[in-house]
This record gives structure tokens, C-alpha cells and sequence, in this order.
């Protein structure tokens, strides 16, 4: 990156509410999270120069297609601005944000709203459940279950136990770091949650099996939200320093990046990676592309880290891939305590997804939001102490898609 992009606000909704159960829908959360942003960053509309939105699901959900006009029909200052969609499974709104960036860095743009966006509550939790199994291989998947991706990913935690072995006691411990996490972040799902001694266990009426490799706690809860941020230039930022008042040394901004991509289908990845280091090449590769991106040397450079965690097994990867232990140890920096809340690298102070909540389309914005909170020291109860650079990894389907982010202070 020649030069980097600049945060200069964002909200997110809140990820308890069920929208439809208040007689709202989609449309009035695409409201909500765009014209707070635009608050939360002393924007004015007239200053909107492209919009993006991240959804995966609303045809299914909702019936409800072409959102990148949603945001001039429930916000019409908005009217007249160029605005497109963008679907990547659970990493469709970080598509949004690739694709902004690249649009402020070809000097196009200056100033763009990015919106990640999901209903999912308006539905039953079965039916939204096999919704979502549009994001992998239709029917040629292979995997006899009755809930693909909790069984998709038991079987990642398979493959873990036969390449390097793998205590589930690190599973549990994740869920119940993430849902501790989650506590003390006002907008997430669980924040009122109730557990006990046996819920982060084997015990299996308190815990039980979702599918061969994956017990409750082990899920990310889907939800209803969104989440929005304004992206500018530099110059922008520069300009936008002055007449709110606000150093730009304080602003946060996107160093880095990484965006690779594999096939749909789980199976041919852990065929492809037999003989590899990592279970997923490509996503460690991503990660080292953000990295040079960033000019950094690597994860000993970050002060924590916002993962996807759409199940314990999925943040159990993102250990190793991103470098906090040698490739199968990931156990090592559970046992050490280097994840936790307090430890040298927290891993999702927000509550991530099992905590804070899944909205599929919002996730991407999400993260690259907390991570803004975190090294502008504006993320209250959640905040890493002296916090200045954050990774986000965020990946859709069984790691299909894969991007990351280095979110940092100072001009």
C-alpha cells in the first residue's frame, strides 16, 4: 500500500435485537448502522462519495436482493450516489471494504460508506441454518449430516486430531474465553448469557453434540445486525482532521491487507494440504500478504487480534496460521494463557462471533470497527491497554474466501 486508508467513524447495531420481532426488517437495520456512522464521523451526506454493501443471504431470507440501493431508499441524501452489493459468504462486507479501498487508492473516491449487513431472525434457526448452507458446494459436499457447517467444521477438528492431535479441553476453553469476552461488549448477542461449571465441558446434556466434532458452545451464534464505516483518503482524513478537530494522529487506519481465495468444497483443501505445514496454505499466505502490505515482520507486532471464530475450531486454525504458536500447536498459546483477555496477544476482546454474534454479511465491518475502537482506546470495557496495531481475519464458507486487515494509529 502506498498509502493508507483511513477510518474516520462507524456504529454497529445492536446484536441482541431481533428486528422482525419489533416489526422492522433489513432495511431499517441498513438505516440505522449507515446514518449513525455517518454521525459517529462528523460526515455530512453531501461528503458520501460510493457506497458499499456486504450481505450473503437476504434473497433467502428476506426475498430482498440488489441492497446497494437499499441505502438511497431509506437514506435519500443519499440518492444519486454509485452504490454496489457484495457477496463472500461471511466475508462478503471485507469484499466491500477491498473494493473501496481500491477505488480510494485509484484516486476515484475520497470518502465511502462501507455497510455489512444480515436478517436472520425473521426466520426459524433451522430454516436460516440450511440458508446458509448456499455458501458451500450444493450437493457436492459429501459430508452426511444434518447441519453442514457445524459438521464441516467438526470435521476441521478432525483433521487437527489426526495431523498433530487435539485436546478438546482448548475448544472449550476458546468458547469460554470469547463468551467472557462478550460480557463486557454492550452490543453483543450473549452479553446476558448464563452459564455454569459443566457448559464449557464434554458433559453432554449441558454441552451437547451438534455434529461428530462440534458441540454447542463450540458454534458462533447467528443474528441479526449490521455494522458500518467511513473509509477516506489520506488527503481526506488530513482535510477532515482540521475542521473537526481531531489529530490525525489519533484517526485509525488500514495498513494492510490480504485477499486470496480457494474452492467451495472442504474436502479438496485438506486434500490439497496433505503434505503442507498448515491445513489451509492460503489463509496462512493471506495472512503474510497483510503483513507485507502492513511493513510489519508479523503477529509480534499486533497488540490482539479480531478472528473468525464461526466455530471454536476455526479461531483453533487461526492460532497457528497466524503465528502465535508453530503450525498444530495451537494449544500452546491457549495453556499459556496468551489469548486471553489479559494475555500478550487477546484474541477477540469484542466476543468475536461465538460471543458477540454472527450477523454473516456484517462480520467483516464489524471487526475492522472493533479493531478502529481498540487503537483509537475507544472501545470502553473491551479495551486492550495500549493497544496500537490489530489484525482482523475473516474468512467465508470452509475458508473459501479469506481476507485480512492491519488496523493501526497514527498518520
Amino acid at each position: 500500500m502506498t498509502e493508507p486508508v483511513f477510518v474516520l467513524g462507524g456504529y454497529q447495531t445492536d446484536f441482541a435485537k431481533a428486528w422482525s420481532r419489533q416489526g422492522q426488517d433489513i432495511s431499517h437495520m441498513v438505516h440505522e448502522a449507515s446514518w449513525s456512522a455517518m454521525q459517529n464521523s462528523q460526515i455530512n451526506p453531501d461528503q458520501i462519495q460510493s457506497i458499499h454493501v456486504g450481505n450473503a443471504f437476504a434473497e433467502l431470507q428476506r426475498q430482498q436482493a440488489h441492497l446497494g440501493a437499499m441505502v438511497a431508499q431509506v437514506i435519500p441524501e443519499l440518492w444519486g450516489v454509485p452504490a454496489m452489493r457484495h457477496e463472500g459468504a461471511c466475508a462478503s462486507s471485507s469484499l466491500g471494504i477491498l473494493s473501496a479501498m481500491a477505488e480510494i487508492e485509484a484516486g476515484r473516491y475520497d470518502c465511502i460508506l462501507v455497510l455489512g449487513v444480515e436478517e436472520f431472525k425473521n426466520l426459524s434457526g433451522d430454516q436460516s441454518s440450511i440458508n446458509q448452507n448456499a455458501a458451500a458446494w450444493q450437493g457436492h459436499e459429501d459430508i452426511d449430516c444434518t447441519f453442514m457447517w457445524p459438521a464441516a467444521f467438526g470435521l476441521l477438528a478432525q483433521e487437527y486430531g489426526k495431523r498433530y492431535g487435539l485436546d478438546r479441553q482448548y475448544l472449550n476453553r476458546i468458547a469460554q474465553i470469547n463468551y467472557g469476552n462478550a460480557k463486557k461488549n454492550p452490543l453483543a448477542q450473549t452479553r446476558k448469557w448464563q452459564f455454569d461449571e459443566l457448559s464449557f465441558t464434554d458433559d453432554d446434556t449441558a454441552n451437547p453434540m451438534i455434529e461428530p466434532g462440534t458441540r454447542r458452545q463450540d458454534c458462533g451464534q447467528i443474528t441479526d445486525g449490521a455494522c458500518a464505516v467511513i473509509l477516506a483518503s489520506a488527503a481526506f482524513a488530513k482535510q477532515h482532521a482540521q475542521q473537526t478537530g481531531q489529530p490525525i494522529e489519533k484517526m485509525a487506519r488500514i495498513a494492510g491487507w490480504g485477499h486470496r481465495n480457494a474452492g467451495l468444497k472442504l474436502k479438496d483443501k485438506l486434500v490439497r494440504s496433505a503434505n503442507d505445514a498448515y491445513v489451509f496454505p492460503h489463509v496462512r499466505q493471506t495472512i503474510e500478504d497483510t503483513w507485507r502490505r502492513a511493513g510489519v515482520s508479523g503477529i509480534d507486532q499486533m497488540s490482539g487480534i479480531e478472528t473468525h471464530d464461526c466455530f471454536t475450531t476455526t479461531e483453533y486454525m487461526a492460532i497457528d496460521h497466524l503465528g502465535l504458536t508453530p503450525p498444530g500447536q495451537s494449544w500452546r498459546a491457549i495453556e499459556e494463557g496468551v489469548i486471553d483477555s489479559d494475555g500478550s496477544c487477546p484474541i477477540n476482546r469484542s466476543g468475536g462471533l461465538i460471543g458477540c454474534g454472527h450477523p454473516v454479511g456484517a462480520t467483516g465491518t464489524r471487526m475492522v470497527w472493533d479493531a478502529a475502537k481498540q487503537v483509537t482506546h475507544t472501545a470502553q470495557d473491551c479495551q486492550i491497554e495500549n493497544a496500537k496495531r490489530i489484525q482482523t481475519l475473516n474468512i467465508g464458507g470452509s475458508c473459501a474466501t479469506v481476507v485480512s486487515f492491519v488496523v493501526e494509529h497514527g498518520a
